[in-house]
């Protein structure tokens, strides 16, 4: 199996020092950085806008994995793309027909990969008929709004449907996971196809970033 890629996710660095704890884990091996957004409607809790992302994404120079958990993406995706994302990825759960048009007209005029999330509770077949349309599938491995969580195992089986799907159609998303990944759960993703692994307290709170990163890197190979 191809070696997956690794977006470790800002929510659990330290923003005291937030450019050089992003810094460091580029340097431990990061492919992308995924930046978790909140707006304390779509899920319970708030955590950061644009401006934060501005101030650190290009400095750090890796592929800006924006992951917007917000209400009204359409309202502030400009935003996002002017802050510096590389892939703006919208939940379903906000989204309907005409507003998915109008998100896959704005992030192609911008040259910004177009991706779709899930909350755990949603079922996956809701999916099909955007995905010859998108970049990158989300599958939330946990309930949006906090990390630290445990992973929900029932993940496993959005993951093995969308791999299925994508071969038997000849589509060529990626799959990206979110949530409760380590060492322990990350093989179990990529055994069903994963393509990259959001990890946010495993990589952080690691004394060994490198290491953590490398351990990630090391499934599938």
């Amino acid at each position: 199996m191809k070696k997956v890629l690794v977006s470790p996710s800002i929510l659990s660095s330290d923003f005291s020092s937030l450019y050089e704890d992003v810094l460091s884990v580029k340097m431990a091996g990061a492919d992308w950085i995924h930046y978790d957004v909140m707006d304390g409607h779509f899920v319970n809790n708030i955590s950061f806008g644009a401006p934060i992302i501005k101030s650190i994404a290009k400095r750090v120079g890796l592929f800006c994995d924006v992951h917007l958990m917000i209400e009204e993406p359409l309202k502030y995706i400009n935003d996002f793309i002017d802050a510096g994302a590389s892939l703006v990825t919208v939940h379903l759960e906000t989204i309907d027909d005409k507003k998915f048009e109008e998100f896959l007209n704005i992030c192609h005029k911008n040259n910004v990969k177009v991706g779709l999330s899930i909350k755990p509770n949603t079922d996956v077949k809701k999916l099909d008929k955007y995905l010859k349309n998108i970049d990158v599938v989300l599958i939330m491995s946990v309930e949006p709004g906090f990390g630290g969580q445990e992973f929900l195992t029932n993940s496993l089986v959005k993951i093995e449907y969308l791999d299925k799907l994508r071969n038997k159609e000849n589509l060529d998303f990626l799959i990206e996971v979110d949530g409760g990944i380590n060492d322990k759960t990350a093989p179990l993703c990529r055994e069903k196809g994963v393509d990259v692994l959001v990890s946010g307290s495993y990589i952080f709170k690691a004394k060994n970033r490198e290491e953590a990163i490398n351990k990630l890197k090391e499934v599938g190979e």
